[in-house]
């Protein structure tokens, strides 16, 4: 008997524990569920996508550790986009079919998440796109987690003009982002009474740049003399753009560039002494200064190493795996009275429009009716350590608007049909590669 009662006090615990789990013959058995990362690990927008793999591993990590799915362990598989829009749309495909994933989360460029979008469409699967982008677009099975236009670009040239000057010279990449970023610019300016000095726009690779084209725009540029170069360039163009401005001794104490895909990951390679002066606006900086941010970049050095520097898209991929963690706990919680799969993504939606989450950049809210966040606007000044000293930042999360007010949601439309039109079907301008 003595033996037995020390047997019954040492099982005590487990009873009890096994008891308020639920882990009764009729409670949920551990479950694995899988989740794609779809990015590019090679080709032009690999330095940039790569760290934001990164960031999406640690929140999965993170929420395995934590439990924040009751009885589920979340595993992930990771697919190279290539930096190539018909390689996204594939590797989504077969994310969804063969590896069943239940969500996707990734891409960079518009270019790849447009490919992707009739995918997650067609399979009814969610894609979780963690970087700021145009707007004109609201599909229900995107979660937008970086910036619409009225988060970023409007309020960005706002500032501008009062800071810096009204004649400004807009440089991007050749698809769909930087054209119709400047499209929207242009009309905000238009508003005021003013208009681009210029406009040109480059490729991604640098092996499609055409013989001294990069050297002639630079060129115009010190001819126009404008108040301020805004900058849409993405991939390895962007460091080329700014060695080559450098060269010519446009510096941004004489012509200031404000960028709006030139993070903390970029400037490592294009070399931030170099840029020091220089801005940026973004949702999210490294050198945002609350304890929340301090916590996740000290976990992010911990996870990969004391060189790891965060960035805004690492911040909003990393906020996007909470927030479909935490809609499918709460989905998962009234599963036995709907009746309905707590993954699916139509259960996901209706919970993900209940979502706030204190993030490293600020507290952030889900819109029901859109799938954008209400995130913080922030600009900030390159410093040679290649962070960014934040010169302003909205009050509050500013609503998300995906339609500028500049048109009717019908002339954006058209707008964006037009382009793909023009273009082929594709959401690239056709290039050739140069010789």
């Amino acid at each position: 008997m003595r033996g037995l009662h020390y047997a019954l006090t040492l099982l005590a615990p487990c009873l009890m524990a096994w008891l308020l789990a639920g882990c009764g013959p009729s409670a949920r058995e551990m479950e694995t569920i899988k989740v794609g990362i779809l990015h590019s690990q090679s080709g032009p927008m690999a330095e940039s996508e790569k760290p934001v793999v990164d960031a999406t591993i640690l929140a999965i990590e993170e929420i395995n550790a934590e439990g924040i799915i009751p009885g589920v362990k979340v595993e992930y598989v990771i697919a190279d986009g290539r930096s190539d829009p018909a390689v996204f749309a594939r590797e989504a495909e077969r994310l969804i079919k063969e590896e069943k994933v239940v969500a996707i989360f990734g891409c960079w460029t518009s270019a790849s998440r447009k490919a992707v979008k009739p995918v997650v469409e067609k399979y009814e699967s969610l894609l979780f796109y963690p970087v700021q982008y145009e707007g004109i677009e609201n599909s229900p099975n995107i979660v937008y987690l970086g910036a619409a236009p009225n988060q970023q670009i409007i309020p960005a040239i706002h500032w501008a003009m009062e800071e810096l000057g009204e004649r400004m010279y807009l440089v991007g990449s050749d698809y769909v982002f930087p054209h119709t970023a400047n499209t929207i610019i242009t009309d905000q300016l238009k508003a005021f009474g003013a208009e681009p000095v210029g406009e040109a726009y480059l490729p991604l690779a640098a092996n499609a740049l055409r013989e001294g084209e990069l050297a002639a725009l630079v060129d115009e540029i010190a001819q126009k003399r404008p108040d301020v170069i805004v900058n849409t360039l993405n991939g390895e163009v962007n460091t080329l753009f700014f060695h080559q401005l450098r060269e010519a001794g446009i510096t941004p104490e004489e012509i200031p560039t404000l960028s709006f895909s030139m993070g903390e990951i970029e400037l490592r390679k294009a070399g931030a002494r170099e840029m020091a002066g220089d801005y940026a606006a973004w949702n999210y900086f490294q050198s945002v200064s609350s304890p929340e941010n301090r916590a996740f970049i000290q976990r992010l050095k911990a996870r990969f190493g004391e060189e790891v520097i965060a960035s805004d898209p690492m911040e909003a991929a990393y906020i996007g795996v909470y927030l479909w963690a935490r809609a499918i706990a709460n989905a998962h919680e009234s599963e036995i009275k709907q009746h309905a799969h707590s993954y699916d993504p139509a259960a996901v939606r209706d919970y993900l429009s209940t979502q706030s989450f204190d993030a490293p950049g600020g507290m952030v809210f889900v819109h029901p009716e859109n799938q954008h966040l209400f995130k913080i606007v922030r600009i900030g000044r390159i410093r040679p350590d290649g962070n960014f000293d934040i010169v302003w930042e909205s009050e509050i999360p500013v609503r998300p608007d995906p339609y500028p007010v500049f048109r009717s949601m019908d002339e954006w439309d058209e707008y964006l049909a037009k382009l793909n039109r023009d273009w082929g079907g594709r959401w690239s301008a056709p290039r050739k590669t140069a010789p």
